[in-house]
C-alpha cells in the first residue's frame, strides 16, 4: 500500500486548501479524486486513498472544509459530529466543494483519465461530478443523501451509486426514484446494509457490501480507461 502526504493546493477562488495526495504503487492507471465524508480527511479517508493508490491510481482528496475550519477531523459522535453537520449543512457552500473537486480533476487530467469516488457527503459530490463537472471519465458515489433530490439531471459520464437498504437517512423510496429515472449512464446498487457501510470505523460497517462496492467501482474505472 502506498502512503500519501498532505499538500496545499490553490483553489479557483484563491483559497489555499489542504489536499491528501498519494502516488500510485506501480503502473499508473489514472487519476482519482476521492471526496470525503462530512468528517474531514480522517485516517479512514487517508487509508481509502492509499488503498486506491495500491490499485494504480494517483489520488487527490481535498479537505473541503478548510476555509471554515482548517484541519477539521472528527469522529462519528458528540461535538465532532455536531460540528461536521454544521459545516456540511450550514457553513460550507456545496458549490465550493464542486469547484475544489474540479480543480483537483484539472490537476490530474494531463496525465490520463480522471475518476471520482465519494462517500456520504462525497457521494453526493460524486453524483454532481458526473452531471456537472468536466474532465470526469466515470464516478462512483456511496450513500449520498442529496442524490434523490438531484436525479433529474442526466449524468454526462458513467456513474454507479451505492445505497444501503437499511439507511435511515436515505429512504428507499428516494433511491427507487433515482433508479426509476433509468438514465443510460447511471446504475444504482442497493446493499443489505445501513448508512456508512464502507467504513470499518462505523457501527454499520458491512464488509461483504464494502468489498462488492469496491469491486464494482474498480470495474467501472477499468471499463472507462482506468
Amino acid at each position: 500500500m502506498a502512503n500519501g502526504s498532505m499538500e496545499t493546493m490553490t483553489m479557483a477562488d484563491g483559497a489555499a486548501v489542504a489536499v491528501y495526495h498519494v502516488h500510485p504503487a506501480g503502473e499508473r492507471r489514472g487519476g482519482l479524486v476521492l471526496v470525503q465524508e462530512i468528517f474531514g480527511i480522517t485516517d479512514h479517508i487517508r487509508e481509502l486513498c492509499d488503498d486506491y493508490a495500491g490499485d494504480g491510481y494517483e489520488v487527490l482528496a481535498p479537505a473541503l472544509f478548510d476555509r471554515e475550519h482548517p484541519g477539521f477531523e472528527a469522529d462519528y459522535t458528540g461535538d465532532g459530529f455536531a460540528e461536521a453537520v454544521r459545516l456540511a449543512r450550514e457553513a460550507h457552500p456545496f458549490a465550493l466543494s464542486l469547484a475544489d473537486v474540479q480543480t483537483c480533476i484539472d490537476a490530474l487530467a494531463p496525465a490520463g483519465p480522471v475518476f471520482v469516488v465519494g462517500y456520504c457527503y462525497g457521494g453526493s459530490v460524486a453524483w454532481f461530478a458526473a452531471t456537472q463537472l468536466t474532465g470526469v471519465a466515470a464516478a462512483s458515489g456511496y450513500y449520498g443523501s442529496l442524490i434523490p433530490g438531484a436525479a433529474d439531471q442526466e449524468p454526462k459520464v458513467p456513474v454507479i451509486l451505492h445505497f444501503g437498504r437499511y439507511d435511515t437517512g436515505i429512504p428507499m423510496e428516494g433511491v427507487e426514484q433515482v433508479a426509476a429515472k433509468d438514465w443510460p449512464n447511471a446504475t444504482v446498487h442497493v446493499y443489505d446494509a445501513g448508512h456508512g457501510f464502507n467504513s470499518d470505523r462505523r457501527k454499520d460497517y458491512h464488509e461483504p457490501s464494502a468489498d462488492l462496492a469496491k469491486e464494482r467501482t474498480l470495474a467501472l474505472f477499468h471499463a472507462n480507461g482506468g
